[in-house]
């Protein structure tokens, strides 16, 4: 027997692979461009939180449609590939379905992988329905035109080409339809390629399907797609905070508190362990923390977020999705510009604040959390909303007339108002 096709298949194989660790080397090290952030403690409600939200899709099912076909399609997407196992087997060792020695177990778990195929393959026309004839409102958003909706479609289009492929394999395997229970959906497709050459087309059939596993595989990178492998991370490392608890500036709240203690000596030297604040909030991509920039990459686009923000409802320019979306767009760029550099971040002129969000996006923001208790996987866009607008108010002095006169106040009256303190409580007496 020639050794060439499995030659021919490890090459494919390891290349792909080589390339997928690149890429991942590169993702790595654009998330930790981000500022260091402490992560530790909570470790058991971390993982329960990744166990019910990410593996268990605990707050998809929240919007029950989308939600259901979601899991078949998260369900059957990953144990259908459980037969990629086989395939590397049999390609690398020139082996045919190593696995039908097993026995009848063999067949069930054929069977099932078609049932799951067939309930992946009807979801994903569903979905592809929902964005492209029914045009659910979250997905036709000015953010989702080129390539965001090019993208998604994509994805669709790869998986139903991997489960017809997976199909056919099956459908035209002969010894398979004769000798297996497994060919529950199969059977009903072989048929159609009575009279053809089998042999040519269940080969071409299972080339067609490792390659392209390996090629969606190296797409995800370039996807938004990413959450299949960063929901688990990013779940696990999401905040396990009471929502509308706000992060201090540490510098700031050392010195409050050196001014609010009677005792300090104002002229005294500065510790040189003392943390110091080089810059208040974020301006660009590299002053945002990882744990940010992870939820950058892990963003689906899938807008449940913005349909519940109250702000966009109202007509604002904001859509905290168009936040996730641009501050992954910008980190994307910066890594190449490093890439570009030889491993050196040169200034590009550009920056994330103005050049992709705008400031009139930012403060349109109402704090509300809506978009974070929205999210199935535990993004954050609030909290980049909150360092940007820090950067705004703590070093551009860029806050609204509103805002700037209400902070005056309370420096100088104590209280929102601009009220004498005598009078600040007179309201209670109207």
């Amino acid at each position: 027997m020639s050794l060439l096709p499995n030659l021919i298949f490890a090459i494919i194989l390891f290349s792909g692979l080589a390339f997928f660790v690149r890429n991942i080397s590169k993702l790595k090290r654009n998330i930790y461009l981000g500022k260091d952030v402490d992560t530790s403690g909570d470790t058991n409600l971390r993982w329960i939180n990744m166990v019910k939200i990410s593996l268990g899709q605990g707050k998809m099912v929240r919007r029950p449609i989308a939600g259901i076909l979601h899991i078949i399609v998260y369900l059957g997407f990953v144990i259908i590939n459980i037969e990629v196992l086989e395939i590397v087997i049999d390609g690398l060792f020139g082996t045919h379905r190593i696995f039908s020695n097993i026995g009848p177990l063999y067949g069930f778990l054929i069977g099932t992988f078609e049932v799951l195929a067939a309930l992946v393959f009807v979801a994903i026309v569903i979905f592809w329905f929902r964005r492209n004839i029914i045009k659910i409102q979250r997905f036709v958003k000015s953010e989702m035109k080129g390539w965001p909706k090019l993208d998604g479609n994509l994805i669709l289009y790869f998986e139903i080409i991997l489960m017809a492929l997976f199909i056919t394999m099956n459908a035209t395997d002969t010894e398979f339809q004769l000798n297996n229970s497994g060919n529950i959906i199969s059977q009903f497709f072989a048929p159609l390629f009575e009279g053809l050459n089998l042999n040519l087309i269940e080969r071409t059939a299972w080339w067609m399907h490792i390659i392209g596993i390996i090629i969606f595989l190296n797409y995800l990178y370039y996807s938004k797609h990413l959450h299949i492998l960063l929901a688990f991370p990013n779940t696990y490392y999401g905040s396990v905070k009471p929502k509308g608890q706000l992060d201090n500036i540490k510098a700031v709240t050392n010195e409050v508190k050196l001014m609010m203690d009677p005792d300090a000596d104002p002229y005294a030297a500065v510790d040189e362990d003392t943390e110091t604040q080089d810059k208040f909030g974020a301006s660009d991509v590299q002053d945002l923390n990882w744990v940010h920039l992870l939820n950058a990459y892990t963003c689906t686009e899938c807008g449940r977020c913005t349909s519940e923000c109250p702000a966009n409802q109202t007509g604002k320019k904001l859509s905290p999705r168009k936040i996730m979306m641009d501050t992954r767009d910008r980190l994307v760029e910066v890594g190449n510009n490093i890439d570009t550099n030889n491993g050196e971040f040169k200034a590009d002129g550009k920056q994330l604040l103005g050049d992709y969000i705008t400031n009139e996006e930012l403060w349109a923001c109402t704090s509300c959390n809506a978009c974070v208790e929205a999210c199935p996987i535990s993004i954050d866009p609030l909290s980049i909303i909150l360092e940007m607008r820090r950067y705004l108010v703590m070093e551009q002095s860029a806050a609204p007339v509103e805002l700037n006169n209400m902070m005056s106040n309370i420096e100088n009256n104590g209280a929102p108002w601009p009220y004498n303190q005598m009078d600040r409580l007179n309201w209670k007496n109207e």
